[in-house]
């Protein structure tokens, strides 16, 4: 290896150690410029055959507020979950452990005691207050492109968040909106052929708040990966 490709290399490796899921924010706007430097980034995400599948709707100031409130007052009024995109059946064995993990470990953060149903549904709206976020992006693809559209829109999320990692924001990306696919196409006057993919939230971290307090853990590569040579 070059020094220039172990450069490379421990620039992308900090940004995925540094990179995690933001549950409090602060609420100082980002700069405009800022946001049209992570779309250009994350713009360069492979397709299937280049169809760059996903449209991102981007709200900040008093729409996002809008929305917020909104989707919240929606979600907290027991709206029932209606997805364009089908959800897992069930989490089972070591999904359900990792599951567990993440959840148990942000409640333990946010001081709400295990079996709190109240308490942790209350956490649960926090996704639609954007966690306090002055901007959260939606993100949709075409109903025609089925699956693999939705493949291509996650692989353009993870280069997003990646992005806002490197230019010193934090994010969290939310399956939570695409429970109310409905609300949202109809409070962003989103044509029908647009699939709710899920959103997310960004700005500046707040470093004070206590759920920003824990990391998730990884996988060992034996756990996820096979090598097969004959």
């Amino acid at each position: 290896m070059t020094t220039d490709t172990l450069t490379l290399d421990k620039t992308f490796e900090r940004l995925l150690q540094e990179r995690y899921s933001c549950r409090g924010f602060l609420s100082d706007p980002v700069p405009r410029a800022t946001v049209d430097r992570i779309l250009t980034l994350a713009q360069r995400t492979a397709s299937w055959c280049n169809t760059q599948p996903w449209h991102v709707t981007i709200l900040g100031g008093r729409a996002a507020q809008r929305f917020s409130k909104g989707i919240t007052d929606w979600a907290a009024g027991g709206a029932a979950v209606v997805s364009d995109l089908p959800f897992p059946e069930a989490y089972e064995g070591k999904y359900l452990d990792r599951r567990r993990e993440s959840g148990f470990r942000l409640y333990d953060s946010v001081g709400i005691p295990k079996g709190d149903r109240a308490a942790s549904a209350k956490q649960a709206l926090e996704n639609f207050r954007l966690f306090g976020a002055p901007h959260v992006a939606i993100v949709t693809t075409d109903r025609k492109l089925g699956t693999y559209g939705a493949i291509d829109c996650g692989a353009y999320v993870s280069n997003f968040i990646l992005a806002a990692t490197a230019l010193g924001l934090a994010s969290i990306p939310q399956a939570a909106f695409a429970h109310h696919a409905d609300f949202v196409r109809d409070h962003l006057n989103l044509p029908d052929d647009r699939l709710v993919v899920c959103g997310i939230s960004f700005g500046f971290e707040d470093k004070t708040h206590p759920a920003n307090g824990f990391r998730t853990r990884r996988a060992g590569i034996d756990e996820v990966a096979e090598f097969i040579d004959d």
